[in-house]
């Protein structure tokens, strides 16, 4: 058995930029251990893989280490892949996942995925976290991750973490964030629990930060980087409990696993 695969730099207008993802359409789900060992063969941060489902998909996600909850930059290119690569003629795509129904539209010269708000509320930090980070923020809330808050942009991009110490902590993973100079808002992703280091461009974090971010400036439509190596912009809308991601997409590989029998 072979299976086409796709991987899409996501979040980014040119390849080398943004978020790489492995697509993977299945016409049946496989076996989950086949699954997660594409993903760990794959070693990116997420593959994506979806199967039909009436007039929808079904979409799971899968680090290196595990499935996960929730994946803003996979959903981005498996849309992107579904759109382009299989000649979908609707305007909509819905993705049935973990974290409910997911809508991805298309919206030129990108796409809109409509995702689930998560608000961040007050934590006890655990001391692992500070001594990771290195350098003390100005605030800690929690979402699904743990979201230390600092002064500047400056404060984010200067930032050596500690990789280790986020082992020891309870939550998926941890985002820092502050103002930016030329967006609303900046922010960095560690997800060291999950085999991925810090993550070029991560969707899912914009759930935890854009509601967050919107009731502290004021706005609803917000402007935001990613401080990774690769880098990559994302504009968030907040739509009452949901958040807006807008992205683009670029083509950087097609490929054929050789499933053994």
């Amino acid at each position: 058995m072979n299976l086409t695969m796709y991987q899409v730099d996501a979040f980014a207008e040119r390849v080398f930029e943004g978020n790489p993802a492995a697509v993977c359409p299945l016409k049946a789900w496989l076996d989950d251990n086949l699954l997660q060992a594409i993903a760990e063969e794959n070693n990116l941060s997420e593959t994506a893989f979806f199967v039909p489902a009436g007039n929808a998909f079904e979409l799971r996600w899968f680090t290196p280490a595990e499935e996960v909850d929730l994946c803003g930059h996979a959903t981005l290119a498996a849309a992107h892949v579904i759109f382009n690569q299989l000649a979908y003629s609707k305007p909509e795509i819905v993705f049935h996942t973990r974290s409910g129904p997911l809508k991805v539209t298309r919206n030129e010269p990108g796409y809109s995925m409509d995702f689930p708000a998560t608000p961040l509320m007050a934590t006890e930090v655990p001391q692992a976290l500070i001594d990771g980070l290195g350098k003390a923020p100005i605030q800690v809330l929690a979402g699904f991750d743990y979201v230390a808050v600092y002064n500047s942009e400056a404060d984010v991009q200067s930032l050596t973490p500690n990789l280790a110490m986020f082992q020891q902590i309870g939550l998926r993973g941890v985002v820092v964030t502050a103002p930016g100079t030329e967006v609303d808002f900046v922010s960095r992703c560690f997800f060291p629990k999950l085999r991925v280091d810090e993550d070029p461009v991560t969707g899912s974090a914009h759930c935890e930060l854009a509601p967050y971010w919107a009731a502290r400036l004021g706005k609803s439509k917000l402007t935001a980087c990613q401080l990774s190596k690769r880098g990559g912009k994302i504009v968030c809308e907040m739509k009452n409990d949901r958040v807006v991601l807008n992205g683009q997409c670029a083509d950087y590989m097609t490929a054929e696993i050789y499933i053994p029998h």
